[in-house]
């Protein structure tokens, strides 16, 4: 798959089947919309070409908190490359590029480098000044300049529409398993080991204190996960605790991660990856370090139980 973050330096891709979007999460949805740009592309011998944006419009667009991500730009680019597309261009989202109509983008970017015979599109993608191109309008405007519009229905999953903002909610409100399921991927991410306060240590379950590589990555809710992580190339199950550890009145929010397995604990400094699988508990305040370190046995029994099942 090839990778392109200016114009400049995309080759000519005459006949190229194109879609276009934020693709925050490639969740099931996206994923069919994308298999079918790679599908018709093979079927006409032609290049899949994936047009999308970073930072997320809406970083630029709203003012106030940031859009929790659902992933960094180097996931979505895995899960792209294991999806077979030929073409991606990251087109870089600022105040000027916001400015651009949708008819400009289309005949500046869509039309001038990839002459696509087809766009596919989702139902409710919108691009372009004040989210002016619609299906309806992108419809039209294929018609005009030669080119079909293939606009995909949404993906729907027990009457619940597959959509990034829904999965988020479910992520904010504890429920992992099932946007794992949504997402058709293991929700999780990359994030640095930092150094922590020791307490989990002092505890008799040492803790990896981490801190996301996408600074406005989406956070569960706080509480107890069952958890894997990819450490140094192994796969490692352990629990997360994600939250203020109320039992010795601290305010400031830790992720921290103890892995079951773990040899070594030199890991600090250490890129590693966290995939929450379940959330086992809430946050609680214990009256003591033995009621905590209590629980903390427990939960350890949950995961181990719950291990058979991932293995």
């Amino acid at each position: 798959m090839d990778v392109y973050r200016a114009l400049t330096e995309i080759p000519n891709l005459p006949g190229s089947v194109v879609t276009m979007g934020t693709f925050d999460g490639c969740h099931r949805g996206h994923q069919e919309i994308i298999k079918k740009v790679v599908s018709m592309a093979v079927s006409k011998g032609a290049h899949s070409v994936l047009i999308t944006f970073d930072p997320h419009p809406r970083h630029v667009l709203q003012s106030g908190d940031k859009l929790p991500m659902l992933m960094h730009i180097d996931k979505k680019l895995e899960i792209l490359k294991s999806l077979r597309l030929d073409t991606v261009l990251i087109t870089p989202f600022d105040d000027s590029f916001s400015k651009i109509t949708a008819s400009q983008f289309l005949s500046d970017v869509v039309v001038k480098y990839f002459d696509p015979t087809t766009v596919i599109v989702g139902y409710d993608h919108h691009f372009g000044y004040e989210r002016e191109g619609s299906p309806e309008f992108l419809k039209t405007y294929g018609e005009n300049h030669g080119f079909d519009v293939d606009v995909i229905p949404p993906i729907s999953d027990e009457n619940v529409r597959l959509s990034s903002t829904h999965i988020r909610n479910l992520i904010k409100n504890g429920y992992v398993r099932r946007a794992s399921f949504e997402l058709g991927w293991v929700y999780g991410f990359k994030a640095k080991v930092i150094h922590g306060a020791g307490r989990g240590k002092e505890l008799g379950f040492p803790t990896a204190n981490f801190i996301p590589e996408e600074k406005n990555q989406l956070i569960p809710v706080n509480g107890v996960y069952f958890i894997r992580g990819r450490i140094n190339g192994n796969n490692l199950y352990g629990m997360c605790n994600l939250g203020i550890r109320p039992t010795f009145d601290e305010t400031e929010f830790v992720m921290e991660a103890h892995f079951f397995d773990l040899s070594s604990s030199n890991i600090y400094g250490k890129i590693i990856t966290v995939e929450f699988l379940e959330r086992i508990r809430d946050e609680v305040k214990f009256s003591n370090s033995t009621a905590l370190i209590e629980q903390l046995n427990k939960d350890k029994q949950i995961c181990m139980r719950l291990m058979q099942k991932y293995k």
